[in-house]
């Protein structure tokens, strides 16, 4: 049996790395058991936790490198002597148009509503409002989505080429552009 699970293991490993950054989704709701909606994007690996199947993801989101999602509160381990079998678990909900940032960690019990972007490197320990972006340890408001928007349309630059010496290319001269 421990060999079968290494090579299931060994398997959805290279599903993961098979896959493109849509279609990855459907190896984690199969082997991970966790909720994905429509138009899910994974730019790295997520470390789902131990109770991936408390974890529902909705439509329109992006996942970024090393993004965390914590289902239980592994502390209570230390009162396991006195109180045999305890734990705690949370489900989690993340709603649609939500972008994770690189290496967030989204604890137990937390719900991220609609239209949100989460800062790279923040801790999300409590419900997050539609409509925000939140960041920090702990995460906390930053600005309304419609503030981060102003800002993103005076400081975009549009790429639409998508062969890599190209896009580096035109990148690299709609900065020098930009920056004049």
């Amino acid at each position: 049996m421990k060999v079968f699970n290494i090579f299931r293991k060994l398997y959805i490993k290279i599903l993961i790395y098979k896959s493109n950054q849509y279609s990855v989704a459907k190896v984690y709701r199969k082997y991970f058991d966790v909720q994905i909606g429509k138009n899910v994007r994974f730019t790295g690996i997520p470390n789902w936790g131990s109770e991936s199947y408390l974890i529902q993801i909705g439509n329109n989101v992006t996942i970024t490198q090393g993004v965390t999602f914590h289902t239980h509160d592994g502390g209570v381990g230390l009162f396991r002597k006195e109180y045999p079998g305890i734990n705690i678990f949370g489900r989690m909900k993340v709603g649609n148009n939500v972008f994770i940032g690189h290496k967030s960690i989204i604890m137990p019990n937390v719900t991220i509503g609609d239209n949100v972007v989460i800062a790279a490197g923040s801790v999300v320990t409590k419900d997050i409002p539609n409509n925000v972006v939140v960041g920090g340890v702990p995460a906390k408001i930053i600005k309304s989505i419609s503030e981060y928007k102003e800002k993103a349309l005076k400081n975009a630059v549009y790429i639409f080429e998508t062969e890599p010496r190209k896009r580096k290319k035109e990148i690299i001269t709609k900065l020098k552009e930009k920056n004049k």
